[in-house]
């Protein structure tokens, strides 16, 4: 079912909007929402890494510099 939706004129206000009706519609079902086998993977690694101490982190503001860095 093809959905048209003005994105394009849409202001910044109105796609935010729009955003967190989607949201607030899909967490009412969260079993019909099927992570893909991927997600479980990388958990399992993580965890994995935190369980031998071999995990690293970052302060978050550095982490989002770094993500915008790799964006721009």
């Amino acid at each position: 079912m093809p959905i048209n939706v003005p994105l394009h004129e849409m202001t910044l206000q109105e796609k935010l909007a729009l955003m967190e009706l989607l949201w607030e519609e899909l967490v009412r079902t969260p079993e019909a929402i099927e992570s893909p086998t991927w997600h479980q993977t990388t958990l399992d690694e993580r965890r994995q890494r935190l369980n031998k101490g071999t995990a690293k982190f970052i302060d978050w503001e550095i982490a989002k510099a770094a993500i915008r860095k790799k964006l721009s």
